[in-house]
């Protein structure tokens, strides 16, 4: 049988966070190598060893910080960074042709309409969060919407660690976006993101967030439908960030040979939108 050769992948941002579990979850996965790592110009790491500066054994991959040389070497790029940078990093995987899978949040519709603009010459795999308990979460938060009416309230409440900067959380506003369009309208519409002091009763046909920070929580979300005499509850716990790095591997696999357009982890999943 024919050996398939591992798929070429550089993680970007590889001193951060996601940046260590992504590089871990390219290191287990023998269906990729990890060829490229790379931080920004003057980080301490540039010019040495990634095993090194991991703070364990050489890997024979040296931090750079010239991502487009890095993405000439590479067939995927791993991409949790900050929006300006996966901004900047899109135009560049999109000269070399490679699939960008993109777990970054906090993008307004200037950035989003950049992103699609990149599209229309390589694969985007972009979703607010990456795990299949959020996607399967998210199709059921559509079909619950749907079914119910507007005397069903909908709020979305997410927890996260204390040092993650954006709110609501990419992962809240995708279930928001599913919650819309299962009512019929955009989120744009119905979204109600912050209540404080005589704000009034609540709208009819809103979806409502509310964000909670605090020690080191990986990602809890839940997606509440109130109705009079009763609720439904839809809820996911997050315990490990490499849930998180593993479903990134994952679309950076299946993006292989996919024609140029916007995906996200229900494609790669292959899970059903209705």
């Amino acid at each position: 049988m024919t050996q398939t050769a591992p798929i070429p992948v550089t993680v970007v941002g590889a001193s951060g966070r996601m940046g260590r579990m992504l590089i871990e979850a390219v290191r287990e996965n023998p269906a990729v190598v990890l060829t490229g790592a790379t931080e920004r110009p003057g980080h301490p790491w540039i010019g040495r060893d990634l095993g090194e500066a991991l703070g364990g054994a050489p890997m024979g991959v040296t931090v750079e910080d010239d991502p487009l040389e890095a993405f000439a070497r590479s067939r995927a790029v791993l991409d949790f960074t900050a929006p300006a940078a996966t901004l900047a990093h899109a135009a560049l995987a999109a000269q070399a042709r490679c699939v960008h899978v993109i777990g970054t949040t906090g993008f307004g519709d200037e950035d989003l309409a950049r992103l699609s603009a990149a599209a229309r010459h390589a694969v985007i795999v972009r979703a607010g969060n990456m795990s299949l308990g959020v996607n399967l979460l998210t199709m059921l938060t559509r079909k619950v919407a749907k079914a119910l009416d507007e005397s069903f309230d909908i709020e979305i409440l997410e927890m996260h660690h204390n040092r993650k900067v954006d709110a609501p959380s990419g992962t809240a506003l995708m279930l928001g976006e599913a919650a819309a369009e299962g009512r019929g309208t955009t989120l744009a519409e119905a979204a109600e993101r912050a209540r404080d002091g005589m704000c009034g009763p609540r709208k009819p046909g809103a979806i409502g967030f509310a964000s909670l920070r605090g020690g080191d929580v990986v990602g809890e979300h839940e997606v509440i439908f109130a109705g009079a005499g009763e609720r439904i509850v839809l809820r996911h716990v997050a315990t490990d960030r490499m849930l998180f790095a593993r479903g990134a591997v994952r679309a950076a696999i299946w993006g292989q040979d996919r024609k140029p357009g916007e995906y996200d982890m229900l494609d790669v999943l292959g899970l059903e939108r209705d």
